[in-house]
């Protein structure tokens, strides 16, 4: 049985919105730019086709967002260490499940549209989902990581992100509800406070542990008292733990 409790107010990262030239590091330089490109080509050709997530993915710095002796590493498709027993996810995973998180909204719909992600981990995915959406708020359930996200994420002044400390399995009740909702972490099941905080219609990617594994799963609102649930392929997730740290 879960505990109800109110998770703290997100805190916006930015004020306004700016193009802001991120610091890399020396050697790199103007380098990332091309990498991003052809990591992008690499996500078309493993089959992701949404426009948005193509231009999203491209468009944020995931440099930015890793250790300084990991940056050569940052385009390509692998997860990377960043603190406190957690990764950040392949390109290819951010870029499928944000892919099937906003399929459901129409493309002229998508900057009224709204997303929660469960585990900010170091910014990057939250990044994406700012791009792609007119809302996004973050938690994250480590302090040390919720701190380095903040610090990432300030160069890029990203007025429709909003982060917050708590414990992500509650979600974020007075901003709901949410038209897509992305957990970063494999629980036993998939909370009940996230289902109840979707839109109708609206959807929710999570990794979820079975049969000694893990496999993300797709679940669609239908309506106010009906889930549709999807079993996808098999993943490889951080765990989704209680409370904070």
């Amino acid at each position: 049985m879960v505990t109800r409790r109110t998770p703290p107010d997100p805190v916006s990262v930015g004020a306004a919105r700016h193009t802001v030239r991120p610091s890399v590091p020396e050697g790199l330089g103007l380098a990332s730019d091309s990498a991003r490109r052809r990591m992008v080509e690499g996500l078309r050709a493993i089959g992701i086709r949404d426009a948005d997530v193509l231009a999203a993915m491209e468009q944020v710095p995931r440099h930015q967002f890793v250790e300084p002796g990991l940056a050569s590493r940052a385009y390509e498709d692998v997860a990377l260490p960043i603190g406190h027993g957690q990764t950040i996810s392949r390109p290819s995973t951010v870029a499928r499940m944000l892919e099937m998180a906003v399929a459901s909204v129409p493309r002229g719909q998508r900057r009224t549209a709204k997303a929660l992600e469960v585990g900010t981990g170091c910014g990057y995915q939250a990044a994406v989902l700012a791009a792609l959406f007119g809302e996004v708020v973050s938690i994250e359930r480590v302090r040390g990581l919720h701190e380095t996200a903040r610090t990432n994420l300030r160069p890029l002044r990203l007025p429709n992100l909003r982060l917050a400390f708590g414990d992500g399995r509650l979600g974020a009740p007075s901003s709901a509800p949410f038209d897509a909702i992305v957990v970063a972490a494999a629980g036993d099941a998939i909370p009940d406070d996230l289902l109840t905080q979707m839109h109708v219609p609206g959807r929710l990617l999570a990794p979820v542990v079975r049969q000694g594994g893990q496999a993300l799963h797709l679940v669609e609102r239908v309506s106010r008292d009906s889930w549709q649930l999807t079993v996808l392929d098999s993943v490889r997730f951080v765990p989704l733990r209680a409370g904070t740290v």
